[in-house]
């Protein structure tokens, strides 16, 4: 039985964290941000019943700046599947809109480029 008084250990958590290369945390990170997009563009499988547009566009450009900011750091070997994954959902965005953005408009497109299908 834990004692409900009981702190966690920062320190501990601290050393642990600073043993996570940086590529990790990033990649991490945009895959999260990846999954949070997509079942806000009703793409889970409880699909429309999450769907936000909105919520899809703010999670999409924050992983347009952490992908467009960070591939050069990460390799081409790491960057290059969070890029398809960003341009698949800038792509999915643009299908599930009523009214799809013109092309450079997108989410996270005035970090990536203009996004064609």
């Amino acid at each position: 039985m834990s004692d409900e008084n009981e702190t966690p250990d920062f320190d501990a958590m601290t050393r642990d964290i600073a043993d996570v290369p940086a590529v990790e945390v990033i990649t991490t990170v945009a895959v999260h941000l990846m999954s949070a997009a997509a079942v806000n563009l009703g793409l889970a499988e409880e699909g429309p019943e999450h769907k936000d547009l909105d919520e899809a566009r703010k999670l999409i450009t924050a992983l347009a700046g952490l992908v467009t900011a960070g591939a050069p750091e990460i390799s081409t070997y790491h960057a290059a599947p969070l890029k398809d994954g960003l341009k698949s959902l800038q792509l999915a965005f643009r299908e599930a809109s009523l009214v799809p953005d013109e092309p450079g408009h997108g989410p996270g497109e005035k970090l990536t480029g203009p996004v064609y299908s």
